[in-house]
């Protein structure tokens, strides 16, 4: 079970979780089909107690921390501590360890993942093959949410965080009229490169983040199907790039807002 999009679990997630935590803890005589609903409150109750330190009734990513092993611990907090810049950059590294270009990181393209993680967080370079499966097997655990044994875009996303998802900002959600500047704005951010236009990984990311404002849970089909609904309705002209042109008609229909608005 991972922490939703806002980095804690609560509710059926924190059910999932804690049934999953008790099959994975190793205690034989009990199975998460045979945990009563009695069961599951009394569990709840005193793991709430133990781990739920701000009391809040949800456990966060740091709280969850604390039931991993320390190194698993540091993995899983590294990147929330140090969150990416955009989903610009997060999609260069999806297409990095994405190696096979399935569409998804299987495990062992994870493995890869954290073996370069650890030496750039721990200057690390000697970790064992048996540790880095043990390490993949946790995030795994965490992250992977349908449980396929691989990492989607989303649950992909839940372990590299980006500081803040520009889109979801009140501006872009009709609440106010649209700027020149906010649409500046939102065209620097993805045009990491300067260029004057806005592709291949930085249209990506741009889309992925468009994306997760309507959906919660995808994958990279998902994104491929998204891409051709929203570029088919700005008349795309197929040359893999977005103009600021383009770029205004999409974050005025994200708006509501009708074309002929003065900018």
């Amino acid at each position: 079970m991972y922490p939703s999009g806002n980095g804690y679990i609560e509710g059926t997630e924190l059910d999932g979780f804690l049934k999953e935590f008790v099959s994975s803890a190793n205690a034989t005589d009990i199975s998460p089909e045979s945990l009563t609903d009695e069961m599951l409150v009394e569990l709840k109750s005193c793991f709430m107690e133990a781990y739920d330190d701000n009391q809040d009734g949800k456990i966060d990513i740091r709280e969850l921390a604390q039931l991993l092993p320390m190194e698993e611990n540091f993995l899983l907090l590294f990147r929330f501590d140090n969150p990416l810049e955009s989903s610009v950059e997060f999609m260069k590294i999806w297409r990095e360890y994405d190696s096979d270009n399935s569409g998804y990181i299987e495990a062992d393209e994870l493995k890869n993942f954290l073996r370069d993680l650890l030496k750039e967080a721990k200057k690390i370079n000697d970790v064992s093959e048996d540790k880095l499966i043990e390490y993949t097997d946790t995030m795994l655990r965490v992250f992977d949410a349908n449980k396929d044994g691989r990492l989607q875009l989303s649950e992909m996303a839940k372990l590299l965080p980006v500081k803040e998802n520009f889109l979801c900002r009140q501006v872009f959600k009709g609440a106010a009229k649209l700027t020149k500047e906010d649409i500046e704005k939102v065209f620097s951010l993805y045009d990491r490169d300067n260029n004057g236009s806005i592709e291949n990984e930085e249209l990506r990311g741009f889309l992925k983040d468009l994306l997760e404002l309507v959906k919660k849970d995808y994958d990279a089909q998902d994104l491929i199907e998204f891409e051709e609904t929203i570029l088919r309705g700005v008349g795309y002209d197929k040359d893999g790039k977005i103009s600021r042109k383009e770029l205004t008609m999409i974050l005025l229909a994200l708006a509501k807002l009708p074309p002929d608005d003065d900018q």
